[in-house]
């Protein structure tokens, strides 16, 4: 079905990536000569999204919203200097694309990957299915295809969700929430299992669709929660898993591309090389 909104979690320090991260926000990482985030911005305009809430932090300077803003002083300047070609290359919001910049409240205090979406849906009340997509991993398809729209096209109904899923050797299921899927369905994740206690070896990445219900039920337990700092983070696992008890149906794809993270220096790093066919 046609998903038209898209949330893009990108707020936070990036600490896994310190001290790079001090001065760059991990989204904005290069991944050839490209932030990381752009990468899901542009698989969602191969699936058809039309609107898009990036969700930035209260830092005196965004970066991410540098970027996807026009810049006429640049466009200027490439003009007067005979390099109008290139303005295509700094015109980096998709054709026909909304770009949304929220501004994630107590981000520091509030933390966790439920905190984002949830504020969103609150402030716009978001009433129809949306794609929640974190902003420091994607799924590269050399083909240029998309499994974000693979995903869309699986979702039947304004009361399913779904989400995309990737298979990893059983010996490195203890790095990671594992899905019990059933028929093509999920059951239930399993944060970090023994191997031998995995249901399988698949593993959540954070691309989802979530009907209606399911953002009502992040946004529920992001208010009605008071986590402090040293206490768990509002994980947004925990509202899908609840869904889940309450009979919600969440499909689940296998991703054809090649899922990196650039998380980790390790990833940063292969996920270049993947980009730029090393």
């Amino acid at each position: 079905m046609q998903i038209r909104k898209a949330i893009i979690p990108v707020a936070g320090w990036g600490t896994r990536r310190l001290p790079v991260t001090k001065v760059i926000e991990k989204s904005m990482l290069p991944i050839g000569n490209r932030p990381l985030v752009d990468y899901v911005v542009e698989d969602c305009a191969k699936a058809g999204i039309e609107e898009i809430f990036l969700v930035i932090d209260e830092k005196p300077f965004s970066q991410i919203k540098a970027y996807y803003e026009e810049n006429p002083a640049l466009e200027k300047y490439l003009v007067d200097r005979g390099k109008g070609d290139k303005i295509e290359l700094v015109q980096t919001v998709p054709s026909g694309m909304k770009v949304n910049f929220f501004v994630q409240k107590n981000v520091d205090a509030k933390y966790g990957t439920a905190a984002p979406v949830a504020q969103v849906v609150a402030a716009y009340d978001l009433d129809e299915p949306v794609a929640v997509l974190m902003g420091d991993d994607f799924i590269f398809n050399k083909d240029g295809s998309s499994d974000l729209k693979r995903l869309t096209e699986i979702v039947e109904s304004d009361d399913e969700s779904a989400l995309l899923a990737v298979e990893i050797p059983h010996d490195e299921v203890e790095r990671y929430g594992v899905l019990k899927i059933e028929d093509g369905v999920l059951t239930g994740i399993y944060e970090k299992p023994k191997k031998e206690n995995a249901p399988s070896n698949y593993i959540n990445i954070s691309k989802y669709i979530m009907s209606p219900e399911l953002l009502g039920r992040v946004r529920d337990y992001y208010e009605g929660n008071d986590f402090g700092p040293g206490d768990q983070e509002y994980l947004i696992t925990d509202p899908i898993i609840s869904h889940l008890r309450a009979g919600g149906k969440i499909r689940v794809l296998p991703i054809l591309g090649e899922y990196l993270d650039g998380g980790s220096v390790e990833g940063w790093l292969h996920a270049n090389n993947v980009v730029l066919g090393e």
